[in-house]
């Protein structure tokens, strides 16, 4: 089993920067792919982020591309993603997600535990 925590969500106004964090528990941890995926109200949970198990391998949404950061520390157990620039369209709740492979990947089939989410609000 492995669980995860995210924090860090909360309002912020256009143009501003968010940090979250995940902090993971359990086995296998450091030796997984890690992803960020976003769900906003009526619409399907779509992918944001990912990394590899070492993170020498990011990939990203176009919609994020340049303004959104992922990184991890396999020391502290922890994924972070930098969100610089954002937009109201950025709004939604955010999960952290444990990939059963040690690669990066977008496909959400690929990920086997997920966070309870943080909610994301870019609003004036």
């Amino acid at each position: 089993q492995v669980q995860l925590v995210e924090s860090g969500g909360g309002l912020v106004q256009p143009g501003g920067s968010l940090r979250l964090s995940c902090a993971a528990s359990g086995r296998t941890f450091p030796i997984n792919g890690m992803g960020w995926f976003r769900q906003a109200p009526g619409k399907e949970r779509e992918f944001v982020a990912t990394i590899s198990w070492n993170g020498g391998s990011t990939a990203y949404a176009d919609s994020v591309k340049g303004r959104f950061t992922i990184s991890r520390d396999n020391t502290k157990n922890t994924v972070a993603l930098q969100m610089n620039s954002v937009k109201p369209e950025d709004s939604a709740v955010y999960y952290c997600a444990h990939s059963r492979k040690p690669s990066m990947s977008s496909d959400l089939s690929d990920y086997d535990y997920w966070g309870q989410g943080t909610q994301v609000t870019v609003s004036s």
